[in-house]
């Protein structure tokens, strides 16, 4: 199993410090976990192959493009600094 961990700061928060780890087994296409944190509470979640199929469609991508973006947004790290933003509700 791969795992990245990564800083974030969200724009509907900038003042606070989330971390965000990404895991998966073979590459995000096949599904992940996720785990967020701030430092005193954790969320855990999972996202299934059939979600990122659903969510590309959704978005009138084909599944690969998809996932390309998935990995600069979600375990890229410093590399796609300032190109995504992150909100947490």
């Amino acid at each position: 199993m791969e795992k990245t961990l990564n800083r974030i700061h969200p724009v509907s928060d900038p003042e606070a410090t989330y971390f965000l780890q990404v895991s998966w087994e073979k590459d995000l296409g096949t599904g992940f976990g996720v785990t967020l944190t701030d430092g005193h509470c954790a969320w855990t979640g999972t996202v299934s192959e059939t979600e990122i199929s659903r969510e590309a469609a959704d978005m009138e991508m084909n599944k690969e493009k998809y996932v390309e973006e998935l990995k600069k947004a979600l375990i890229a790290g410093g590399e796609s600094t300032g190109k995504y933003n992150f909100a947490i509700s």
